[in-house]
């Protein structure tokens, strides 16, 4: 048995389709009951917990092979990430009271850093809080998610453009698709090993900005070209995408370590997985599906 957070999304999700499809046995860890039904369906145990109600989530991870966890995705944080921290508690005291066998996590590259992280802290919180704890740990740190880039097809669609804050635009970025990373944290639930692990995922290949562009001309069929939106603008870019005003800088500066090399696939020390899945696969599917959510 598996218990699974984020299940309702597509990492989790991901996750628990591999598992299911390998004739395992799951727990949906959920809010809300109601939106498990699917998994439910599927033969998959339902247990109800808040992420930051440590009681029921030990409950939910007792008798369990191993857990995945994942922080709630926050776009814009309060200041010093109290909302992180608080969940990370949770998680710590659930899991000190459970002692599951093994704890599988979404992290991201740049994780290992100490500073100049912006959004991904919250990774980094994730493994100095969790990674001391005495059992089996892996810290899943993932690329880029290509499935980001959904955002873009408003834009291409209407425009013929994208607007990037990753540049150059000829730069190559480490992308990797959610699949990808629900078959590997899958793979990892059910081996064995002691201590501590970082798995660094990404895609194929690299891929720039323009690389994007030309997959979306590819499934759009038309010419979409990549424009920099130059960083002074930023701020106003992502209030205009719908981020709060003041809220903006961890998006920053996460976007600043990017561009500088200082997020980077290839950390010596760390294992290195590549996934199967293209770039040019992910926007004809999200182009198909016509859905903009990450």
């Amino acid at each position: 048995m598996y218990a699974i957070m984020g299940i309702t999304g597509r990492v989790g999700g991901a996750i628990a389709e591999n598992l299911l499809a390998q004739g395992k046995r799951v727990r949906a860890i959920v809010r809300n009951p109601e939106k498990a039904a699917q998994w439910r369906d599927r033969g998959a145990e339902v247990a109800a917990a808040d992420f930051d109600d440590s009681n029921a989530l030990a409950s939910a991870f007792e008798g369990t092979d191993g857990v995945f966890l994942m922080v709630p995705p926050n776009f814009a944080p309060a200041l010093g990430f109290p909302e992180t921290r608080k969940t990370l508690a949770s998680y710590r005291a659930a899991l000190l009271k459970a002692l599951p066998k093994k704890a599988v996590y979404l992290s991201s590259i740049g994780a290992h850093q100490p500073s100049g992280l912006g959004l991904i802290t919250s990774s980094h919180l994730l493994e100095q809080t969790l990674g001391d704890l005495p059992i089996a740990h892996a810290f899943l740190r993932a690329g880029w998610f290509m499935e980001n880039h959904a955002w873009d097809i408003t834009t291409a669609q209407s425009e013929g453009k994208i607007f990037s804050n990753l540049y150059p635009l000829d730069r190559k970025f480490s992308l990797v698709a959610t699949a990808d990373i629900g078959k590997v944290g899958a793979d990892v639930l059910r081996q064995e090993w002691a201590g501590t692990r970082y798995i660094e995922i990404a895609g194929p290949e690299q891929y720039s900005p323009n690389d994007i562009a030309r997959a979306l001309s590819s499934s759009l069929g038309r010419t979409i070209e990549a424009v920099a939106v130059p960083r002074e603008k930023w701020a106003e870019f992502f209030v205009g995408q719908g981020m709060p005003e003041g809220r903006t800088e961890p998006r920053a500066e996460m976007v600043d370590g990017f561009n500088s090399g200082w997020i980077h696939f290839g950390v010596p020390g760390t294992e290195h997985i590549t996934g199967a899945t293209s770039l040019t696969s992910v926007i004809a599917k999200l182009v198909a599906d016509g859905s903009p959510e990450a």
